[in-house]
């Protein structure tokens, strides 16, 4: 989910971060019936290309009655992907999209100067049991785009690209990489792919992005020698060829990366900013709640309800 359930005392920002972390082993989060495992902000390493932030939700399991029902909350200074493997979870946004997000769609809400949402399993999908499984990314924007309007993109899973060969197949998700590109837009250069691989099959990194990283979803790899296991995610120095061998069991991976941005960023809740005034603007702006004038407005058709600032 977008939504950062509590303010995180270990999510570092400015000086705090280092310049590289080789291998992260994200840490878990019990949100109430199913865990999170999130492996960006890291202490030492705050983004990879313009992802800062990285979720895996699940994989979970819900009864009858159960599921995710975050109220709407805002956001700045970001876009957020999300992309499911299992399940389905609404969307509705103050632009007045109302959207189910489904496994293998590419769903790009890009915040600019403010955005509120919802994610929820509501309606007639909430009348029976059913599995969440599916992955939630962050990628700060540009200074130059940070007071942009709001948008919200869908991409079919059958419109995204696939490439197939030697044992293997990516779905690039997000960007361009491969010789592909997608159709969704967003303002840096970067790339997101979900990569499977069979047993003893290996892939190169593009080597036409400055930064890059793999996450181990499910199986295992070898990178130069180094055996790595489900859940880590490993990030490169800029510029080396590489390439990631699945082991006996295969593979499945998540690949990003990209360009740099012009500096750190600040993260606070919800809020992705070049500047702590900014942060501090959004947060006088969300709890002021001027729904019908002011900078944020609540999603049409859940509207009767709101996450509210927390207390520091």
């Amino acid at each position: 989910m977008s939504w950062n359930p509590a303010l995180d005392p270990h999510c570092p920002t400015g000086d705090e971060v280092d310049a590289i972390e080789t291998v992260i082993v994200p840490r878990a989060r019990d949100l109430g019936g199913f865990e999170v495992r999130r492996a960006l902000p890291a202490s030492k390493r705050q983004m990879v290309g313009p992802f800062i932030f990285f979720d895996q939700m699940g994989p979970a399991e819900f009864l009858t009655g159960e599921g995710i029902d975050v109220r709407p909350h805002p956001h700045i200074g970001l876009s957020t992907v999300t992309y499911l493997l299992k399940g389905k979870i609404h969307h509705r946004d103050s632009l007045g999209t109302d959207q189910w997000i489904e496994p293998g769609a590419v769903n790009l809400m890009t915040a600019g100067h403010g955005i509120t949402h919802s994610e929820r399993a509501d309606g007639d999908y909430r009348q029976q049991p059913r599995s969440l499984f599916g992955l939630q990314t962050w990628m700060a924007l540009p200074a130059s785009h940070e007071d942009a309007e709001a948008s919200f993109e869908h991409v079919a899973k059958a419109d995204l690209p696939m490439l197939e060969g030697e044992g293997k197949t990516v779905r690039l998700v997000l960007g361009e990489a491969y010789g592909a590109r997608t159709s969704a837009q967003h303002p840096s250069r970067m790339f997101y792919a979900d990569a499977v691989l069979q047993a003893g099959a290996a892939i190169p990194l593009p080597d036409d992005h400055e930064d890059r990283g793999v996450y181990v979803l499910d199986g295992e790899i070898s990178v130069a020698g180094q055996d790595f296991g489900t859940g880590q995610m490993l990030v490169f120095r800029p510029g080396d060829r590489l390439s990631v061998k699945a082991g006996e069991r295969g593979a499945r991976l998540m690949l990003l990366g990209g360009d740099t941005l012009e500096g750190p960023r600040h993260i606070w809740w919800n809020f992705v900013a070049s500047s702590k005034e900014r942060i501090e603007a959004a947060k006088e702006a969300w709890r002021a709640g001027d729904w019908l004038n002011g900078r944020f407005h609540l999603p049409p058709g859940d509207d009767a309800e709101h996450i509210p600032l927390p207390p520091r």
